[in-house]
């Protein structure tokens, strides 16, 4: 009887997007051509593909760390955002985003449904040299990689179609209104002068806050934490999340131009510098140089550069790069000494790694560097408004999105049950979820 009622929602589900589709296009709307600059255009398609890469990248990164019964469940978690989201991105997601502003809060998604008026011969008023559509793409990445991120706090208990669900749920209610409200030219922090380059915001702080409360609310594991189960697939995701972020960061210029080398440059630099703190402290604090301890150190300084890339010098981003790999390490330390089962640290890394580097764009910022800093620099530079707009930013995200997200999770929980039986944990989620196994 459950297969049957699946089924029937999943042909009427089917035939009103079918239907809807038809009504969308049986009247085309005209587009005005633009002239587009061949240059940007051919770098952010480069960039629209390096983004979707690091979701794999992650997948590998998470799927080593995890014990070795659960990592294929891990890496389909990251794998099945892309499809996912991919699909609501374009069907209404893109348009609560960046559609007209209802308030500054959320966009109205009416005129882009199923991509309705996002197309290659218009522009977005943000990104004037490059295709509607390209831009459009663009950002799904971000989506698409954002839940994926908070996979890794809820590893090894958490039933597949509960965390399908919830992902659904988080970029319709936690994601879209903070990207409009960060990165659309009516929202309300944008309109408040708050800066986030590339996502800090938008995509770590959000997930970072949202795996804190995943993970509370899933409780402790009820076995011992197992061991990687490869540490190689930890280095090969820490390179193509490396390798990826340079679309990220730079592509999020939105074109090939000045402020995409600068914010290729802090990336390089925070990353690197990142790891080699991590690694040091690690040693000062009687641990060996460790593979795992490098890899989570570069992406701790990635996260915490994003905000930043485009804003900062070079030498500031090293201080970024280094206080923000020392402070997410202490915090990892805490929580493996609390009652907190943050699996996979998605928190203390991308929560924390993202506060750090939000607030740390208020200090350091500079309009000689991008123009679009404008005459509120950071605080080292003698003035408070912008160091202020981040903080205030800062508290209202962190309470809206781990409120938002404990929500979510009850909410789940009430339809199908999030976390999975003991006996399933026990034989692990590769053959209790998905009958397949290394």
């Amino acid at each position: 009887m459950r297969k049957i009622i699946l089924s029937v929602i999943l042909i009427s589900i089917l035939g009103i997007t079918l239907f809807s589709t038809y009504l969308l296009t049986s009247h085309p709307v005209p587009e005005q051509p633009v002239k587009f600059d061949t240059g940007d255009t051919a770098w952010m398609i480069v960039a629209t593909a390096l983004v979707l890469i690091m979701t794999p990248g992650l997948g590998f990164f998470y799927g080593g760390m995890v014990g070795k019964k659960n990592v294929i469940s891990t890496m389909l978690q990251s794998f099945m955002a892309m499809i996912i989201v991919t699909v609501l991105w374009v069907v209404i997601a893109f348009g609560l985003t960046f559609g007209p502003t209802i308030g500054g809060i959320i966009g109205n998604p009416i005129p882009n449904l199923f991509f309705q008026g996002v197309g290659i011969k218009t522009a977005w008023s943000l990104a004037p040299t490059i295709p509607f559509m390209l831009f459009a793409l663009f950002q799904a990445k971000f989506a698409i990689i954002t839940p994926a991120l908070i996979t890794g706090a809820f590893a090894e208990r958490i039933r597949f179609w509960a965390y399908l669900l919830f992902m659904v749920l988080f970029i319709l209610f936690i994601y879209t209104p903070l990207a409009h409200m960060t990165w659309h030219p009516d929202g309300v922090f944008f309109k408040m002068g708050v800066l986030d380059f590339a996502g800090g915001t938008v995509v770590h702080m959000s997930a970072g806050w949202a795996a804190l409360a995943g993970a509370i609310f899933l409780g402790k594991r009820k076995a011992q934490k197992p061991n990687p189960a490869r540490i190689t697939y930890v280095l090969l995701g820490t390179g193509l999340l490396w390798f990826g972020w340079f679309g990220f960061n730079a592509g999020s210029a939105l074109g090939s131009n000045g402020i995409a080398v600068q914010a290729l440059g802090t990336t390089t630099v925070a990353a690197a510098v990142a790891g080699m703190a991590w690694v040091f402290l690690d040693k000062i604090l009687g641990d060996k140089l460790s593979a795992m301890g490098a890899c989570i150190g570069v992406v701790v300084g990635l996260v915490a550069i994003t905000p930043a890339a485009g804003f900062v010098s070079i030498p500031h981003s090293i201080f970024i790069g280094v206080f923000a790999s020392l402070v997410s390490n202490l915090v990892v330390r805490a929580f493996h000494k609390g009652k907190i089962d943050d699996a996979l640290d998605v928190f203390a890394c991308h929560g924390v790694g993202g506060m750090v580097g939000m607030l740390l764009t208020g200090v350091f910022a500079s309009n000689t560097v991008n123009s679009a800093v404008g005459d509120n620099q950071g605080l080292i530079f003698g003035e408070t408004t912008l160091f202020i707009n981040q903080l205030t930013a800062l508290v209202g995200v962190s309470i809206f999105a781990f409120c938002a997200s404990y929500v979510l999770f009850f909410i789940v929980n009430k339809i199908t049950p999030l976390r999975v039986s003991e006996e399933k944990e026990e034989l692990g989620l590769d053959i209790s979820q998905h009958g397949e196994y290394l």
